[in-house]
């Protein structure tokens, strides 16, 4: 009898991975993905990281994935250890353990995996011979609920950073320096913090008082590192190609990184700024490489806003002519509610049609000018009857429930707009009327994040989701139009991890030791242990979800420096309240801080 749901996710020994021998290299690596195989290998920065690493003949670099819990009892019955899946060595063999960390709700799973490498979960009880615990990706730029587990984190782009963090370890190690002498060096790096060099305070009424260095060296804030210039990233040819299938079955490379855009809401738009672009030709060789060494039918064209990206047209003119004839397919995986989107669609969806998803965010146009989402109704309904002229008959609509100042007249506008969606497909002439409709309107449940113009606001109460959620479910009876919505106690629990101190660490680990892992997994999610860790350790769960904060207030994240600047996200905030809108950054630099993007050069460039 089968006693693990799915084999393959344990095996490795994929097409393209990369096997070196142990005893043969100078550093040995274990990226974590603190998730399930599917989701993990559907990553594109473990791809890149894999082969940038792996590259180096010195280093080696293997894959560890959260084993699924059928597969978790089996390891721990049978005393199976965490293990890389190229060598399958034990992970406590490696010189550094690597976490990246994409959500909150999964902070818990990197406990569990410590523990199943037989590690100490928290810093200060590893030893010297113990691998050094390395954090990354968005969610360590505000580290501190992780704090006690890392011995560092890598803040920012890992491309910039991570080989030159390999690099003094390997010197270290062959110095013969102890882990505190070379978490020291690696302190001084820029995009490196180590939590342990640092001491924090806190005010009588629960507020951070204090946030200052221990120990000489450590620097009073943290700079998040990027690749400055796309044309010397590093590019890829290959990809791991699973036995299974994952979230994302398909080539996927990125045509640019940041976004200028602006919305209020999103984190990523502001951490991942400026926009730096790559070149066609680099794009097209790389996708070129990827498609002959993987076989597969499909390219995704991925950024945070992909429509956005400057040479587009002849980008998707080169694509399409090239693979047209191969039965491989171009998707861009997010959609630009306009007229251009349109002309662009008709050509990538030449070889096969999918469903379509747009994001909207909000039912009403104020709320859309609040969060800064500069679309209207007439652009989604334009952009709704076009589709529609082309023989689509499938569309998603993603919206937010809970943003800041919302009311039930705006939540009510969801409902509103996705009728008017299906109106602009059934008020045409019968034989233009082609497919069987279906929509489907999903609605998240907002959570205020760090580095965003509203990192100060306070979240709605689940009771307030619900009663939101419930009357949208009242509304939408019409078996054409589904209505799905994300469980408030998630979010409720993403949020006070989002924007948590380091008290928050006792209650991670206490939920843990309750038994908590995939968290982001409804099937696994508990409320009711992670309230009860709550109250076990003294805190209060309103205190970081649903308060207002001031201005003066100094926040867990303002260690890092991000490049733009709070006065300008303050500044966003207050335009918000008034439901004003901020202009494309492409239209003319905003005035965010950051201060070597082509729009900041070329608006100081006209000031003299």
């Amino acid at each position: 009898m089968k006693k693990v749901e799915k084999p393959a996710r344990y095996i490795g020994g994929e097409w393209n991975t990369v096997a070196k021998d142990h005893s043969a290299v100078d550093l040995s690596f274990l990226f974590c993905f603190p998730d399930v195989y599917e989701v993990g290998m559907s990553h594109l920065g473990l791809q890149i990281l894999y082969y940038l690493t792996n590259e180096r003949p010195e280093y080696l670099l293997e894959r560890a994935f959260a084993p699924w819990p059928d597969m978790e009892a089996q390891m721990r019955e049978k005393g199976i250890a965490l293990y890389g899946l190229e060598s399958k060595t034990e992970a406590k063999a490696f010189d550094v353990i690597g976490f990246t960390l994409q959500y909150e709700m999964s902070y818990t799973n990197v406990l569990n995996m410590l523990d199943l490498a037989g590690l100490e979960v928290r810093s200060e009880n590893r030893g010297e011979s113990d691998p050094i615990i390395v954090a990354g990706g968005p969610c360590a730029t505000t580290p501190e609920p992780m704090a006690p587990f890392v011995d560092l984190f890598i803040i920012g782009e890992g491309e910039e950073v991570n080989l030159k963090l390999m690099d003094l370890i390997s010197r270290g190690k062959k110095e013969g320096r102890s882990k505190g002498e070379i978490l020291l060096e690696a302190a001084k790096l820029d995009g490196i913090y180590v939590p342990s060099f640092y001491e924090v305070s806190y005010n009588d009424d629960g507020t951070l008082k204090s946030f200052r260095p221990k120990v000489e060296g450590a620097r009073e804030k943290i700079k998040r590192v990027r690749v400055e210039d796309m044309g010397d990233y590093f590019s890829h040819s290959k990809l791991i190609v699973p036995y299974l299938e994952t979230v994302h079955d398909r080539v996927a490379t990125e045509l640019f990184r940041g976004c200028t855009q602006g919305c209020r809401f999103c984190q990523a738009g502001m951490m991942y700024r400026p926009v730096r672009e790559r070149k066609v030709a680099d794009i097209v060789d790389q996708i070129d490489h990827m498609v002959r060494e993987t076989g597969y039918s499909e390219v995704s064209l991925s950024s945070l806003s992909s429509c956005d990206y400057r040479d587009l047209r002849p980008l998707v003119d080169e694509l399409v002519g090239r693979y047209e004839k191969d039965n491989v397919s171009i998707s861009l995986p997010s959609l630009r509610l306009d007229t251009f989107m349109l002309d662009i669609l008709k050509d990538i969806q030449r070889v096969r049609k999918s469903g379509l998803t747009f994001a909207p965010e909000a039912g009403s146009q104020r709320m859309r000018d609040v969060i800064n989402k500069n679309v209207t109704e007439e652009d989604l309904l334009n952009v709704a009857r076009g589709v529609f002229k082309e023989g689509y008959s499938r569309m998603k609509l993603y919206f937010m429930i809970g943003l800041p100042g919302e009311t039930m007249e705006d939540v009510m506008g969801i409902h509103k707009l996705a009728q008017k969606v299906k109106a602009e497909f059934f008020n045409r002439p019968k034989e233009e009327i082609k497919g069987n409709f279906h929509l489907t309107a999903s609605a998240s449940c907002f959570v205020p994040k760090a580095f965003t113009p509203f990192q100060w606001v306070a979240q709605d109460s689940v009771e307030e989701f619900t009663e939101k959620a419930r009357a949208l479910k009242d509304a939408f009876r019409d078996p054409k139009v589904k209505f799905a919505y994300h469980e408030p106690e998630v979010s409720r629990m993403e949020a006070i991890l989002a924007r948590g101190d380091r008290r928050v660490a006792e209650v991670i680990e206490r939920a843990w030791r309750k038994g908590q892992t995939f968290d982001g997994w409804s099937e696994y999610f508990s409320m009711a242990k992670w309230e009860e860790a709550l109250r076990e350790e003294g805190l209060d769960g309103d205190f970081y979800a649903n308060r207002e904060r001031p201005f003066e207030e100094l926040l867990p994240w303002d260690m890092m420096d991000i490049g733009v600047s709070k006065n300008y996200l303050w500044r966003e905030y207050q335009k918000s309240l008034a439901a004003e809108t901020t202009k494309d950054c492409r239209l003319g630099c905003n005035g965010c801080g950051i201060e070597n993007c082509s729009m900041w050069r070329e608006f100081h460039e006209a000031q003299g």
